[in-house]
């Protein structure tokens, strides 16, 4: 059986048409089975402003209140992913649109309110992976975006990385699969400032000492925690880089292991 690549897309290359274009021409040439999981914050937050709806952000994460559900559902399950679907397509890549309430593949739980009510937020609680396989079989492309349910008919607006770490988690128990975070960076910088200063090795040995070093912070550590949440599930290859790693072994991107 071929390795499945689940491959997240996101920051601001979702928000850079001639940067996504070239992402999915290289993408559609992957020839094996594979998953594309999007994101797409900016855009929901700049039809939030058109609409006069107030953008709630902690820490670096969304507050989703009945409103913001809305738009995030119309803006990441339609216009985003639909449109990507087509540049697929266009790139003789049979893609098929997905959310985690479709085919009832990503089933979450709304996140209780601890310290903060993140609203309606939810934490994956169930893949299924039967349907996907089918489509995987009959070289179909899933594309997955950020929304998922609670099989009590609420929508949910779960984080992309988490949607990717547990797609892959949920396969590697089938396959041998390989999870991929692309966006614009060359992978985890050890100074921001340095895109030349890529760590190309993360394990559980320097992990915690980068983060006490405050080397990974911000948006950067949830995005790791879901790298080592698919390491803990046998996910037998984690990589956060550009896109180009995809293809390119020689170049310079971060590689998480146990």
């Amino acid at each position: 059986m071929k390795t499945l690549k689940v491959v997240k897309i996101g920051g601001k290359i979702i928000d850079d048409e001639i940067a996504l274009d070239l992402f999915l021409k290289d993408f559609a040439n992957i020839k094996s089975p594979k998953i594309l999981v999007h994101g797409g914050g900016k855009s929901a937050s700049q039809l939030m402003e058109k609409m006069n709806i107030e953008v709630k952000m902690t820490n670096g994460r969304r507050i989703t209140d009945a409103d913001t559900l809305d738009i995030v559902t119309m803006v990441y399950a339609g216009r985003i992913n639909k449109n990507i679907t087509a540049k697929l397509q266009a790139n003789k890549c049979n893609a098929m649109g997905f959310s985690g309430v479709d085919a009832n593949t990503i089933v979450a739980t709304k996140r209780p309110v601890a310290d903060v009510d993140f609203g309606f937020v939810g934490d994956v609680s169930k893949v299924n992976t039967r349907i996907l396989n089918l489509l995987l079989e009959h070289s179909i492309t899933p594309v997955f975006c950020a929304i998922t349910h609670d099989e009590n008919g609420q929508l949910l607006n779960t984080n992309a990385d988490t949607i990717a770490s547990e797609l892959a988690g949920a396969f590697a128990k089938q396959r041998k699969t390989e999870l991929y975070y692309c966006f614009e960076k060359n992978g985890v910088l050890r100074d921001v400032n340095n895109d030349d200063s890529v760590i190309e090795l993360i394990n559980t040995k320097n992990y915690q000492k980068l983060i006490e070093e405050q080397v990974i912070n911000d948006g950067m550590l949830p995005k790791l925690i879901n790298c080592f949440n698919a390491i803990k599930m046998n996910v037998s290859k984690v990589c956060i880089g550009k896109s180009n790693m995809l293809f390119d072994t020689k170049s310079k991107f971060t590689t998480i292991q146990k």
